[in-house]
């Protein structure tokens, strides 16, 4: 089917009170297995392009854009591509040649104006251009190989006044906050404030994204999306199953040198992480033989 916008999920998710998953791919195999994931779960998904992920395909946004496009136009389900975490000017400008119908600007490492007036600036353009656009406001970390934030640390949660008043000034369609996740997490270990997240739903009246949510355990995330985060991002827990199926093909077959056994296994890995993690965020139990 043809694209759908990521405002379009976000909406129809917030009015179900439930959350729309939002998986970063890196090579095609992420991008098949999310939509296999998808399609297994029955439900609307996001494929989400970071500023890294282009960085690491020598720059160049098309190929890995169109890639996500073709296979969300044969996909079952519903399917939107979102470019995610854009710091470059020149890297937003692409978006809407692209195929993106959002996208998350990051200028959240700045200070507080510096912070919205970037953030001010690429909304009003991005509006001009039709686009949907997320920004974060607090400290998730643990991006560009950083290790993962201090999620306790004074001043790294999102104060609810601080952002009411910053969705305000800056025209944004959608906050990122920090509740007590880290991106790049390994271990599903990372627990929520679900206080402060009940103040920021009620402080706001735009979509709650929470990041770094592959650190973050069943139950834990289940909450969030009951209790207001609309937009779920995913991205270290493909990786990681990606890579856990590979070495262990590999550890077993160690002759194997045809890419595509391998390559395989680590994508029918994600696509069942996929479709579980799907599940968890539906309120729903996850299809037979889905682990997450």
């Amino acid at each position: 089917m043809p694209l759908v916008t990521t405002g379009e999920l976000v909406t129809r998710a917030a009015a179900r009170h439930s959350a729309i998953a939002a998986f970063n791919i890196i090579t095609l195999e992420h991008v098949e297995a999310v939509v296999a994931g998808a399609e297994t779960a029955d439900a609307p998904v996001v494929l989400q392009v970071s500023e890294n992920a282009v960085t690491f395909r020598y720059g160049r946004l098309l190929p890995l854009a169109r890639a996500a496009t073709a296979a969300a136009e044969r996909a079952a389900v519903p399917v939107a591509l979102h470019l995610d975490h854009v710091q470059s000017d020149d890297l937003l400008r692409q978006a809407p040649g692209a195929g993106f119908s959002s996208v998350m600007y990051d200028a959240s490492q700045l200070p507080y104006e510096e912070n919205l007036a970037a953030t001010r600036a690429a909304a009003d353009w991005a509006h001009a251009q039709g686009l949907w656009i997320e920004a974060e406001l607090g400290r998730v970390g643990g991006k560009d190989g950083q290790a993962p934030s201090d999620a306790h640390a004074p001043g790294a949660r999102t104060d609810p006044d601080e952002a009411r008043a910053f969705v305000t000034a800056s025209g944004v369609d959608a906050l990122a906050v920090a509740i007590g996740s880290s991106h790049a997490m390994t271990t599903r270990t990372a627990a929520l404030d679900h206080a402060l997240l009940a103040r920021l739903a009620d402080a706001l009246d735009v979509p709650l994204v929470l990041h770094g949510s592959s650190g973050v355990p069943d139950d834990e995330l289940a909450a969030a999306a009951a209790g207001g985060i609309v937009k779920v991002n995913i991205g270290t827990a493909l990786n990681i199953a990606m890579t856990g199926a590979i070495r262990e093909f590999l550890a077993a077959y160690p002759e194997a040198v045809d890419s595509r056994t391998y390559l395989g296994v680590g994508r029918e890995a994600m696509a069942r992480t996929v479709a579980g993690l799907i599940g968890v965020l539906r309120g729903a139990r996850p299809p037979a033989g889905v682990h997450t």
